[in-house]
Order: structure tokens, then sequence, then C-alpha cells
């Protein structure tokens, strides 16, 4: 399985579009297809009931098999059909799905939002949203499955009525389902026809899956068939294990943190002590931060580039217990029971304390570590860090 290289490409589209959307979504992350954590309640608790409103579930096929998306292409117009066939009879190339991909404003934020055929597109999605029959027919009914940290830490509750589309023109939407899509910087996912009716473009993006195919060679491939102005961008698989190979840290300082590196970080964390939790804060100006978002910016603070991710923060150093957690070191939670990846992170302070930013409706704070959930505590190397937060 590949290790996770990259993140996001920071722009795939650039445009406005009608203005309602402005379609510039980069995301490059696919969700390993494996089964939530042991102990962990499955995606079925977190589907809306129909019952709670007059809406009417659509219908959907049974999931056929699982497919691992391995390169996401977006243009700012519809592909060509004969582009897509092209891509289809490349090299390599096993599966081929159409999306609507774009940015667009969800309960008063800015996500990545995809429009898909549920009965297609769940196969490339991780197991747990995958075998979901509900969960897809309420996307095809016309709610939208918001990913678990949007709906849990950003406060929007589930089977609530939200707000969706551009900054001139929104449409009232159902909130059908916590999902995780396994693909990052998409927190939100539609059928193709919710996407048509909030302006998104349609057919603009393609997921592709070319197992055992180079991903550079394939890029390069994809780019002679495909419309000028198209960007793709790697989906790489989360890997489930220690986050460098080699087992203990090295102590030498070019590999990890300084004391005085260590120092800043801490001290500017707890500058913001006091600050809200901002869903995708990642500044003030935003009037707060969410916990990967008041990382970035500790780090930031003492030099060191990070990720802006929880779930690829969690991969720029040594994985160890928390009984050899030290001072600086990030401390990781898989708290989303839809996926299995690190949803949660904070600064350890030592003393079995620690800086972090909770959720919507809290303030950034010092508190006692818990350990429920818990996945690892990470000695951070700066360079790998520098060459996540790049895309490396």
């Amino acid at each position: 399985m590949r290790w996770p290289s990259r993140r996001m490409l920071p722009t795939v589209i650039g445009v406005s579009l009608a203005t309602t959307v402005v379609a510039d979504v980069a995301v490059v992350v696919a969700g390993h297809q494996g089964e939530g954590s042991p102990g962990r309640p499955g995606v079925e608790r977190y589907v809306a009931a129909a019952e709670t409103s007059s809406y009417t579930p659509g219908s959907i096929t049974p999931l056929q098999r699982a497919i691992t998306p391995d390169v996401l292409l977006a243009s700012p117009q519809t592909l060509p059909a004969d582009a897509v066939e092209n891509v289809r009879h490349l090299n390599g190339v096993k599966a081929v799905e159409v999306v609507d991909a774009a940015r667009a404003f969800l309960g008063g934020k800015r996500v990545g939002v995809m429009g898909v055929d549920p009965s297609t597109f769940r196969a490339y999605t991780p197991a747990a949203s995958a075998k979901s029959d509900a969960l897809w027919r309420n996307i095809s009914g016309g709610d939208v499955a918001i990913s678990f940290t949007m709906g849990q830490d950003g406060g929007i509750p589930l089977a609530s009525w939200t707000q969706m589309g551009g900054s001139s023109h929104q449409t009232s939407v159902r909130v059908g389902a916590y999902a995780t899509m396994g693909i990052g910087q998409v927190d939100a996912v539609v059928s193709h026809a919710t996407a048509q009716a909030i302006g998104m473009p349609s057919g603009n993006a393609l997921l592709v899956s070319a197992p055992h195919t180079n991903v550079a060679k394939l890029q390069k491939a994809l780019a002679k068939v495909l419309p000028k102005g198209t960007k793709t961008a790697a989906l790489e698989s989360r890997f489930d294990g220690a986050t460098v190979p080699g087992g203990v840290p090295p102590s030498s300082s070019n590999q990890v943190m300084t004391a005085p590196e260590i120092t800043t970080a801490i001290s500017a964390a707890e500058s913001k002590i006091g600050m809200p939790y901002v869903w995708g804060g990642e500044s003030d100006r935003e009037g707060g931060y969410d916990c990967s978002g008041l990382v970035q910016y500790a780090f930031a603070r003492a030099g060191i580039k990070m990720p802006r991710t929880a779930d690829i923060q969690a991969f720029t150093g040594w994985r160890l217990p928390y009984s050899q957690a030290q001072p600086g070191d990030l401390l990781t939670w898989k708290n989303d029971p839809t996926f299995n990846g690190v949803s949660h992170i904070a600064i350890y302070l030592g003393n079995n304390k620690m800086v972090v930013a909770r959720h919507t409706g809290t303030l950034i704070t010092i508190m006692p570590v818990y350990l429920q959930n818990f996945w690892g505590a990470i000695r951070v190397n700066p360079q790998l860090a520098a060459r996540k937060a790049a895309g490396g």
C-alpha cells in the first residue's frame, strides 16, 4: 500500500460558475478500503431516518465491488464524452467514475463537494460507507452526506436542514448522513441532481482507478487525452502503521525538533487559549482554529511547515505509545466511526496535559489527556513534515 504523499493540490479548478459556486476543488487523499476500528459503531448509526421528515429516499443498486481511486482529475467545464472514453482506454485503467466537483458553501462553511451517481460512486468510498444502502438512498433522494468531523466538530446536526450553494444563491438541503468518503477536502456529497440544483458544474471531474500502475506515468498519459486546463492529482491511500520506519526516533536535532522549536510551538499554541474552536479555522481572521489548524499555526511559528489536516499531520514523524510522549509531541485520536483514520489531534505539554481545540462550542484550552480512541503520540520530523506539507 502506498504511503500518503500529498494532501491537496492547491488549485485544481479556479473559476466562478454561474455566480453560485466557486469551483477550486482540490482533493487528493483517498481512504483505505478497510473496516472501521473494532468497537466503534458502523455508519448506519449516522444515517438520518426518513421518518424524520416528508423526505422520500431514492432508489439505488446494490454494491457490486470495492474500487480504490488512484487519480482525481477536474476541469472548469464539463469533460467531453470522447475525452472520458479516451481515459477509459488508457493502459492500466480499470475503472472511471464521472463526478461533479466544486467548492460550495454548506452551513456557512466553504467545503469541497462532489455530485455523484450514488449507485456507482459508492464503490469508490471506504467500506463502511460503501456498504450502507440507507446512506446512498438518502443521497439519491436529495440529502447531503457530510463528513463525520464536519457534522460533529462543526456543529451541523444529523437530520437538520441547512443552506447549500454559492455566495449569491443557496438551497435548503437535509443532512442525511455523517459519512466520510475517504477523499481529502471533500466534506459533502450529493446526487448529480442536487449538484445541478445548487449550480455546480456537470461532469467536470473523474475518479480513475488504475491498480498496479505508476501514478506519475498515468498522469502524463491523462494530460495527453484531456482538454487543456484539466488538472490531475494523485490519490494516496492512508497507511495504518508506524509513521516512519525504524522504530525508536533518533535524538539528532536534524531529524527531530530542537528544544527552542518545541518551546516556541507550545508557546504559540498557548497564546490562542480562550479563542473559539472554528471548524476549518487556521488563523485569527477566521475567528478561531480547529484542532489541526492550531497545530499548523503553532508549528509554523517555530519555523516548521505542517500539512493542514490531522490525518496527514499524524504521518509527520514517529508514532509512539502515550507512555513515551514528550512535550511538543502530537497526540492523535481516531474518533470517526465512519472511517479508520486519524480525525483529532492536540499538542502534548507534559504532565498528562495538552493544549487542544476540541469542537464547535468550546474554546481552545489546556486539559488532561484522555485515551479513549487514542491512536498514538507523534514525534515530529521537521523534514518529513515539510515534505508532507508540500505534497511530497
